[in-house]
């Protein structure tokens, strides 16, 4: 019986050869995030929104806006913005979209703030531009309120009265009182991120399920 030598060189360059030619194993989109960044995007949302509304509504002091621009950059802003790109990993695209322009608002939010801070002779209050500023973004918030109508209740609370603060801010351009209106329904809006984002985070990890998270169809 013949013995066959093998070169061990020659072994190694086969094995070599089926790794590159062996397809990619498939990677599903949900293992790229495990857990629900919902929560965590609205809790950036609904704080930082109450935080400006304790200014707006004139329940606290105008020197509470250093702190308020502070998390307005990195929680409101930055994390926001992350858990719309998780959003968008996911699949949820109506989520991410909405997370994502809206920790982007509080970063361009915050840079503005800075800049009328640093520079007042640069920077001054564009009254009329504000206005059309606000009204876009009631506009857009509109938008958004359309899809929600066929979410759940709690966003469909947290977008239509993010609707009337932006309306609200747009008139507070031009009086004192509808600004401070604006205060009590941005405050009201940030309340219901805030309990929307443990609404969704209690029935996820206990399986509660509290008011406003079952599904709605209303167009």
């Amino acid at each position: 019986m013949a013995i066959i030598a093998r070169d061990p060189e020659s072994h190694n360059d086969v094995k070599m050869h089926e790794l590159l030619q062996a397809p990619a194993p498939a990677i599903n989109k949900d293992e790229w995030v495990r857990g629900d960044p919902g929560p965590f995007g609205l809790l950036c949302f609904g704080m930082t929104t109450c935080m400006l509304m304790f200014i707006t509504t004139e329940w606290a002091e105008k020197t509470f806006l250093p702190t308020v621009m502070c998390y307005a950059m990195f929680y409101g802003g930055f994390g926001q913005f992350v858990a719309g790109v998780l959003e968008l990993i996911k699949g949820n695209t109506f989520g991410g979209t909405a997370f994502a322009s809206y920790g982007a608002f509080w970063m361009g939010w915050f840079l503005l703030e800075y800049l009328m801070i640093t520079n007042k002779a640069l920077f001054v209050t564009a009254q009329t531009g504000k206005t059309l500023w606000c009204g876009l973004w009631s506009f857009l918030t509109l938008g958004f309120f359309v899809v929600t109508c066929r979410k759940n209740g709690c966003l469909m609370t947290i977008f239509s009265t993010l609707v009337i603060t932006f309306a609200l801010l747009a008139g507070g351009m031009w009086n004192k009182n509808c600004e401070q209106a604006a205060g009590y329904w941005g405050f009201f809006c940030g309340s219901s991120a805030i309990y929307a984002a443990f609404a969704f985070l209690y029935k996820i990890e206990l399986g509660i399920a509290l008011p406003g998270v079952a599904p709605v169809r209303f167009i």
